[in-house]
């Protein structure tokens, strides 16, 4: 019999791992491991999803099930349910007592099934106990947002169509929503958004409503709430209201019953996203209320059922003579003028998700209302799915940033946590870069934003280094000599492609519309201004960059002091953000003694390197890697590195149009003639 049971392991094992590395697993490969810090496991009843996760998951790394004991002994794991209110609904804490069992402690299943993941997570990079920890996440909501819409297409999705396959619902239920939901869970996200900010009124019929509860109860079990964006014109357009003027009665009075339409079918409906008034989407403004009208309109509506709004502060005017500017002059003046259960969601920079931008002003400054990061995990702005961009760096530079409200210390994090300004809601918004492709995202390496995303919004004061370590031990091998250097290449990955698109704070150099490759000359007849590229760069013979001092827009008033004082003065200004706020002229001398043309030269070319370097880490990677991951990542890579020297060539040579100087002889001559980069025209259209 126990030779039965070992073949029968042994052909589980083999099952397990030998499946295709496609990247279809994720994070969640659940390789086989020795020195396990368990030999049994004990919980009441039947132990939920959390149980059913950590036998999977043991299943992979050792071929058979954990056995359960009713009585603990020592080397057992120990589910406890207790109501300890220090841990909140979500957090855990795991303790491993003098007799050598391991105690998992939460309030409830969610919370046990968190603890599960984070104990397979250390397990899986090499950490077996004993275990002496506690965790609490740093924001209460921790969502995704789906730019999915109803035809099944992606805005700025670059990993094939959509998840939601919405003609087949609710009657056909794909495997890769529960596939979603596990992966979600493993890094602590608890909430999404399933469609485009640029909704469809059609999302709010009861024919699609139907179809949501579907994809719901699928992700209930894993504690993630589904949320909706919705279009402020709904009542028109789905009934025929005359408006949607959010004072009246009869629009009230429509969203309160489509709230209770929606409760009734899903009792734990998060709540609505809002794009209102921006870009040509429908809002209050169009009646002449203000934002606030039209969110607490909304969550009047979604009060009863504990729903709350999310409202985007993603505001710009054409007429605006600083795009920049214009979230912070709209919201602040409405700050303590929204319910209690709105959350204002403000993108992580003034523009929009560029490689590297200032944070927002709103962060900090609006006291009286909670408001939310939304960060961008889809590559709109970084090379979509063809480039290599680790973005938890970018996103540490973001919420480690100091504001100043509150005064030093009151970094971005800290002042969206709750931690200062203590608001009963807290959240944190990532814009998923999740299609059907088999491997999720397009680029086997796109996959660590994601994850990156997760384990941040879990906590915040993770490093970005930790956390691409983690993910690589994962995805990959916990062989130090894989994951040392891969660590480094991916810890510098952002800042190549800031240095080979648009280093020293140019920003929104990118082509028309798809917004991958380089066209700083673009020039569309009769296009808004603060669509084109020379309204930010504004090159001329005298110098480069957007003057946003007090003798210009003067955006930098927005910001706190010092570091208001500090972005406005040339020689103060950190450089990474020199020409985000100043137009300088091209003989400004750095403060490594080179003058702004050549160091311009110096960073596209570094960014071109960087790539090239890149390349060669990642050949020599080809002994720890499965062939079809390496191939695809290995092509990819050559792709970022033709990209990265025609990002340099167009730049550069357009730009010398004006600065008239020469690009120093010792970095690399560019292989492209300008003319001929004006040419290209790229047809994105399979992307969206």
């Amino acid at each position: 019999m126990k030779r039965l049971i070992s073949i029968y392991s042994l052909f589980c094992l083999v099952l397990f791992t030998g499946r295709a590395e496609d990247g279809s697993r994720l994070w969640l490969r659940n390789t086989p491991v020795t020195n396990l810090p368990f030999e049994s496991i004990s919980y009441r009843g039947d132990g939920g999803i959390a149980v059913q996760e950590l036998q999977q998951a043991w299943a992979g790394m050792t071929g058979s099930r954990l056995p359960r004991v009713d009585t603990p002994q020592a080397n057992t794991l120990v589910l406890k349910t207790e109501k300890n209110k220090p841990l909140g609904k979500d957090g855990f804490s795991i303790r491993t007592n003098e007799t050598g069992q391991t105690i998992l402690t939460a309030q409830n299943e969610t919370a046990h099934l968190y603890g599960i993941f984070h104990l397979l997570r250390l397990i899986q990079t090499g950490h077996t106990g004993p275990f002496n920890l506690t965790e609490i996440p740093t924001y209460s909501i921790r969502i995704l947002n789906h730019w999915d819409n109803l035809n099944g297409t992606i805005e700025r999705g670059y990993a094939g169509y959509s998840l939601w396959k919405w003609d087949e619902l609710p009657a056909t239920l794909s495997p890769r929503y529960e596939a979603y939901a596990r992966a979600n869970a493993s890094i602590g996200i608890n909430a999404t958004v399933l469609n485009n900010v640029n909704a469809n009124p059609q999302i709010l019929s009861t024919q699609y409503l139907e179809k949501v509860k579907a994809i719901a109860d699928i992700f209930r079990p894993y504690g993630i709430q589904v949320y909706l964006s919705v279009n402020f014109a709904s009542p028109t357009v789905l009934d025929g209201l005359a408006d949607a003027d959010p004072l009246r009665k009869e629009v009230r009075l429509w969203w309160k019953n489509k709230a209770k339409e929606i409760y009734t079918l899903i009792p734990d409906f998060g709540g609505f996203l809002v794009k209102a008034n921006s870009e040509g989407q429908p809002g209050p403004q169009d009646y002449g209320r203000t934002h606030a009208d039209g969110a607490n309109m909304l969550a009047e509506a979604l009060k009863p059922y504990k729903g709350i709004v999310m409202w985007r502060a993603f505001v710009y005017d054409p007429k605006e003579p600083d795009r920049a500017k214009q979230a912070y002059d709209e919201f602040m003046p409405l700050d303590g003028k929204f319910h209690d259960n709105v959350i204002v969601q403000v993108k992580n920079g003034p523009v929009d998700f560029q490689p590297r931008e200032p944070f927002t002003p709103l962060f900090g400054a609006m006291k009286k209302t909670p408001v939310m990061a939304e960060l961008q995990i889809t590559q709109e702005y970084l090379g979509f799915s063809n480039h290599l961009a680790y973005l938890g760096t970018m996103w540490e530079e973001f919420l480690q940033a100091d504001t100043w409200q509150a005064g030093e210390g009151s970094t971005v994090a800290r002042v969206t946590d709750g931690t200062i300004y203590p608001h009963k809601l807290t959240a944190i918004s990532g814009v998923a870069n999740i299609g059907e492709d088999t491997n999720w995202t397009g680029h086997h390496f796109a996959q660590a934003n994601w994850y990156a995303f997760g384990r941040l919004a879990w906590n915040h004061n993770l490093t970005a280094g930790a956390i691409a370590g983690e993910w690589l031990r994962q995805t990959f091998t916990t062989n130090p000599e894989f994951v040392t250097p891969v660590t480094e290449l991916m810890l510098q990955s952002r800042e190549a492609v800031v240095n080979y698109m648009m280093p020293l704070g140019l920003h929104h150099l990118f082509a028309w519309g798809h917004h991958y490759g380089p066209e700083p000359w673009c020039d569309i007849p009769g296009a808004r201004p603060d669509w084109l590229p020379s309204y930010y760069h504004k090159a001329s013979s005298y110098g480069i960059g957007f003057d946003r001092t007090h003798k210009g827009s003067n955006a930098v008033a927005q910001y706190h002091a010092p570091l208001s004082e500090q972005f406005n003065g040339i020689n103060t200004c950190p450089e990474p953000y020199l020409l985000w706020f100043h137009h300088a002229p091209w003989d400004h001398r750095m403060k490594n003694g080179r003058i702004l043309w050549d160091e311009l030269c110096y960073k596209y070319d570094t960014g071109v390197q960087q790539v090239r370097q890149f390349q060669k880490t990642w050949d020599r990677m080809q002994p720890y890697v499965d062939t079809e991951r390496f191939l695809h990542i290995q092509s990819r890579l050559r792709t970022q590195a033709r990209d990265a020297v025609w990002w340099k060539d167009a730049c550069l040579l357009y730009f010398q149009q004006y600065s008239k100087r020469p690009v120093p002889y010792d970095i690399e001559r560019p292989v492209h003639e300008l003319e001929e980069l004006k040419k290209i025209k790229l047809d994105m259209t399979h992307h969206n």
